[in-house]
């Protein structure tokens, strides 16, 4: 009977220290993952933060060696920015252009989409491919394409031009996007429309569209965050008339040498909104991302 009690605190004290080793194990696992997180989050961040940081310095303490991590931040750069008539300028064209192009993409990548979703024909993986290795090529090896013809037709320096060069990269990943979330829908409800009468287009533009609104508001957010974000097009189609903000950067890079603390005020300014508003949509750009969107 001894022999039994003492097997059985044994057994107990055994079943003790593995619970406790496998809390350990936990709390240690949990610890390299906040960890981890915080480090990652960091290295993505910093720039973001000293660009911030920047734009509230004299030209004393920006070109400070080593740097000054604590220091008496000032509004001049931002006075200096503001004051500048083409800050306006650049913002109104921006706001025009995006909203044009994210608009024109979705009216008609929805429907291409639609057709890629529910319609069979020949070579319809090549051409799903093909619209993705479009969305695929960098901004960089379409502009030069770009630049001719605008020169050709004489609509460089224009938003008309933005706003055909926006499509470029718009369209195919809209059409992308909508195609996962119009093929999580039942094609039973389609067919039950129909035989109630509906035709294929009052399909598409009452059934569809309202079911897949989750998917229009996350493809249009991030169709504005990429064309707010874009610089190479705005770059080298447009020069004083129809540039956007991101190119007011350009601005500071004098023959005396780069004014820094007020490209890093514009860099803020010019990537503050898109921050906002991603921050503002965040459930629907993260169902975006995760939703459907790479479906075939």
């Amino acid at each position: 009977m001894r022999q039994k009690i003492q097997k059985r605190d044994n057994d107990t004290l055994l079943e003790g220290n593995l619970i406790t080793s496998q809390l350990e194990k936990r709390k240690l696992n949990l610890f390299i993952d906040i960890s981890g997180t915080i480090i990652i989050i960091f290295i993505f961040l910093f720039p973001f933060l000293w660009m911030v940081g920047m734009s509230f310095k004299d030209r004393i303490q920006t070109f400070q060696i080593p740097p000054a991590w604590f220091f008496k931040p000032t509004l001049e750069n931002y006075r200096d920015l503001f004051s500048r008539e083409i800050f306006g300028h650049y913002f109104v064209n921006s706001l025009l252009v995006v909203a044009f192009s994210v608009l024109i993409s979705l009216l008609i990548a929805a429907p291409a989409a639609y057709a890629l979703s529910r319609f069979n024909f020949k070579a319809k993986k090549d051409f799903s491919f093909w619209i993705l290795s479009v969305r695929m090529a960098p901004a960089i090896s379409v502009v030069i394409p770009y630049f001719l013809l605008g020169s050709l037709i004489g609509i460089l320096d224009t938003k008309f031009v933005l706003i055909l060069s926006y499509l470029t990269f718009n369209i195919p990943f809209a059409v992308w996007m909508l195609k996962g979330f119009i093929s999580e829908i039942p094609i039973e409800i389609e067919e039950a429309a129909m035989v109630d009468g509906y035709s294929r287009f009052e399909v598409f533009y009452k059934i569809i569209i309202p079911l897949t609104a989750t998917g229009f508001a996350a493809t249009s957010i991030l169709c504005i965050i990429q064309s707010w974000n874009e610089f190479t097009f705005a770059l080298f189609l447009t020069t004083t008339n129809a540039r956007t903000l991101p190119t007011i950067v350009t601005q500071f890079l004098t023959f005396q040498g780069v004014v820094w603390g007020e490209m890093s005020s514009a860099a803020t300014i010019t990537v503050l909104p898109a921050v906002i508003f991603a921050i503002l949509v965040r459930k629907h750009l993260i169902t975006g991302l995760t939703f459907g969107a790479l479906k075939e």
